[in-house]
């Protein structure tokens, strides 16, 4: 994959809602800005990539169990974790355009563009100053490199700055059913808070030992003044997580572990290890003593997509505080009580999903044996991920090849995704499944009836077999594994 290609990008993006995967929020409204919604397809592929992580985390692994905690919490917790005082990012504003920045963002698009001019040294030196100022927290620093480099605003084209200030990142709403007696609450920013105010509740009911882990999905909600690359950069997204509780002092080993564990199962889907890097973090948060991402070469350049984080105590501890409730641990094998340190891996599930869409999409051309030329555009999405897995296509509307069909589909949908239809030429179908991501297709003919086989059309190499209708089903689970 090419890194910087923006065209590929918007192909991408246009792809998308042209078949169904990701379309604006309220649309018809003229949409919502950095809202999406998932159409038939992509809320399909969003479950089996959900599903695929759920089932490595929760059944691959004898000490990690799974929660579903509500998005409301206590507002208090959002005080204990910290967000109600650190949760912002430094933003500065140009006074002509009135239209705002996330500093990190603003920097980062000019180093892209003198990387682009040829003046990677002059990018490199730019985004080394930005890291040793935002790690220091200097937004005189900040402001003063934007000047420094005369850095303009891509609206006004003016470097009429505002000062580099705070702006915190959460979504408050009211709760109680008379205004003026409600309260304050969050929509929570992270999942994580969840998993840790359970954290005695799940080591209790589900008899578990240190070192265990608790998983969960779910929507996390954050108020990006900056938020742009499609779905890469929402307000509204999910989560999939895992803190895993360990002993003080085993740290090091716990993160060494995840960090490879975790990037065994991107590479589970026969993605390409190169797309792939683990980039530390200069500046931590103020709960961790490590941190790393990884993060995969998309067109638009190296981004996350998972972050692995050793939080130590700090959580727990904050929680145990503010609530004057104990959540320690008794560990028998050392005789101790202790708040335990926690190993964490956050990756996000709408991230995945664009990280999936943008190595899965091709645009191909060849030669055909009369010397013409042909083209596609295919998805080639993993086949265990993939929104469809069997297309059913007869070759005519009549003459019993429907019926046939039909029969296929019976016996072969309750074990994965399958779908049906007749409409247009089969090279057309063929064209629609392939923009789909489908691997497989069977086209029932006139010989089905005869000797109760089908042809079977594998979409990465287009070729094509004839095979038994019977045992179909169990073919294609093979063929996914």
């Amino acid at each position: 994959m090419i890194m910087n290609d923006p065209n590929k990008f918007q192909a991408i993006i246009s792809h998308a809602k042209e078949y169904g995967f990701v379309f604006q929020s309220s649309e018809i409204y003229d949409g919502l800005s950095a809202v999406y919604d998932y159409g038939p397809w992509g809320s399909e592929l969003k479950k089996n990539i959900r599903e695929s992580w759920w089932n490595e985390m929760t059944r691959m692994h004898d000490n990690i169990v799974g929660i579903d905690a509500a998005i409301f919490m206590h507002p208090t917790t959002w005080k204990a974790s910290g967000h109600v005082d650190n949760f912002s990012d430094p933003m500065i504003d140009n006074k002509d355009s009135k239209k705002r920045y996330r500093v990190d963002h603003l920097l980062e698009a000019t180093a892209d563009e003198w990387n682009k001019a040829g003046k990677t040294t002059e990018a490199e030196n730019l985004l080394a100053t930005m890291d040793a100022l935002l790690a220091s927290n200097d937004f005189a620093g900040l402001k003063n490199l934007i000047d420094s480099n005369k850095i303009k605003c891509s609206v006004s084209g003016t470097c009429n700055w505002t000062d580099v200030r705070q702006f915190n990142l959460m979504f408050a709403t009211q709760l109680g059913s008379v205004s003026e007696e409600a309260s304050e609450i969050y929509l929570r920013p992270e999942t994580a808070q969840g998993i840790f105010v359970n954290f005695l509740n799940v080591q209790k009911t589900a008899r578990m030992k240190i070192p265990f882990g608790i998983a969960q999905v779910g929507k996390a909600f954050r108020n990006e003044i900056v938020a742009r690359q499609f779905i890469f950069r929402m307000r509204e997204f999910e989560q999939m997580e895992m803190q895993f509780f360990i002993r003080p002092g085993t740290q090091k080993e716990w993160y060494a572990y995840w960090k490879e564990e975790r990037m065994k199962w991107h590479q589970s889907f026969g993605i390409p290890a190169s797309s792939y890097r683990f980039h530390d973090h200069v500046k931590l948060a103020h709960y961790a003593d490590a941190a790393v991402d990884i993060e995969f070469a998309f067109p638009i350049g190296w981004k996350e997509v998972e972050g692995i984080h050793s939080r130590t105590d700090f959580d727990l501890k904050n929680h145990q505080q503010y609530s004057g409730k104990k959540l320690q641990y008794f560990d028998p094998e050392i005789n101790q009580n202790y708040i335990p340190y926690v190993i964490e891996t956050s990756i996000g599930l709408d991230r995945m999903f664009l990280l999936t869409l943008c190595n899965a999409y091709q645009e191909e051309k060849w030669q055909k044996e009369d010397g013409t030329e042909d083209s596609r555009v295919v998805l080639k999405i993993p086949p265990k991920l993939a929104p469809i897995k069997l297309a059913v296509l007869p070759l005519l509307k009549k003459e019993g090849l429907p019926e046939i069909a039909r029969e296929i589909m019976a016996s072969c949908r309750n074990e994965f995704y399958c779908f049906y239809e007749e409409k247009d030429t089969i090279g057309k179908r063929y064209r629609r499944m392939d923009a789909l991501g489908t691997p497989f297709c069977v086209t029932v003919d006139h010989q089905s009836k005869d000797d109760k086989t089908v042809t079977i059309r594998y979409r990465d190499s287009m070729q094509q077999e004839r095979i038994p209708i019977d045992g179909l089903s169990q073919f294609i689970k093979q063929k996914m594994q």
